[in-house]
């Protein structure tokens, strides 16, 4: 299976420690939307997507870069989110991009989001929220997440 896992990660490097281990697990690339050409990405049978939470959307730049992807038949895709607070079951703040992807002709199989380290004000001026993640823990998620999807990718390739 070749996957590529999009990631713009800029507050304080959270996404990409998720995004790092789930691409060893993938054995996939992790790149910065501006680092690759959207018609690149039919050439994968996984393509991940994801970023920080800002004020409950994903970062601008990766909602651009989605926004910039033609439409067509495409493989299979998954969402991935770090965020200060917890994403809420009523209005998850994954969904405008999975339906967003969908349009765009990927098939989402799945979803990941963790808590991180948060400095957007006001949590700003007591230092910031979530100070020690992710940890562990999140990283051992992030690990048996991609895992599953390799494990549905390889049952796929059959």
């Amino acid at each position: 299976m070749k996957a590529v896992m999009v990631c713009a990660s800029v507050s304080h490097g959270n996404t990409r420690r998720i995004a790092e281990v789930m691409g060893r697990v993938l054995a996939a690339r992790v790149v910065e939307p501006e680092q690759v050409d959207p018609a690149e990405l039919a050439d994968y049978d996984l393509v991940g997507f994801g970023s920080g939470i800002f004020t409950g959307q994903f970062h601008a730049r990766l909602r651009d870069f989605v926004r910039s992807l033609p439409e067509g038949q495409r493989g299979r895709a998954f969402v991935f989110a770090t965020s200060g607070l917890p994403e809420l079951r009523i209005r998850p703040f994954t969904r405008p991009l999975v339906r967003q992807l969908e349009r765009k002709g990927f098939e989402v199989t799945d979803t990941f989001s963790c808590r991180a380290y948060d400095t957007w004000l006001p949590f700003k001026l007591v230092g910031g929220i979530n100070k020690a993640r992710p940890d562990g823990s999140d990283l051992a998620a992030a690990r048996a997440f991609a895992e599953r999807l390799r494990a549905r990718g390889a049952r796929g390739a059959k």
